[in-house]
């Protein structure tokens, strides 16, 4: 029972985590539909509509707004803290998603590669080899995760 307790006890953790899963679990049934197939990893996985990331620290921040005050230092840092994790997702993160697609059709069909460099593949590429390509998101995933995450703790009531 007290393991129980000590799990729902912080109110900005319990915010974070219910947002992050809120997120997760949209993202995965909006690529089922989409696709028509479950896809696990997308419960767990970067990229996609609505980002995690900034409903989790959107949460958050509304919270620390919420409980302390707009003019606390704890909602100041996680305001900064927030701004950077989705600026992060927009930028670095989106840049690294985007190669991966490059490199990816260069492995799978390396005479786009080859062609570029007039040379004959030697090697042909293994399937193991595909990277990533949900890393970061779009300006309208982060706007979508970050308005999850501002909903989310408008509705849950501090304790």
């Amino acid at each position: 029972m007290e393991i129980i307790k000590l799990l729902f006890s912080n109110y900005y953790i319990d915010l974070g985590v219910i947002a992050w899963f809120s997120a997760q679990f949209i993202k995965t049934l909006l690529f089922y539909i989409k696709n028509g197939v479950f896809q696990a990893e997308r419960m767990v996985g970067a990229g996609g509509m609505p980002s995690a990331h900034s409903a989790l620290v959107c949460a958050i921040t509304i919270g620390m707004a919420k409980k302390l005050g707009f003019s606390s230092a704890e909602f100041a840092i996680s305001l900064a803290f927030a701004s950077v994790v989705m600026y992060d997702a927009m930028g670095v993160r989106r840049a690294a998603g985007e190669q991966a697609k490059v490199i990816n059709k260069m492995v799978l069909d390396p005479q786009s590669l080859f062609a570029l460099l007039s040379q004959k593949p030697e090697v042909a590429p293994e399937e193991d080899l595909e990277l990533n390509e949900f890393l970061g998101h779009t300006p309208l995933e982060v706007l979508g995760g970050a308005l999850l995450g501002i909903v989310i703790a408008m509705l849950i009531p501090v304790f």
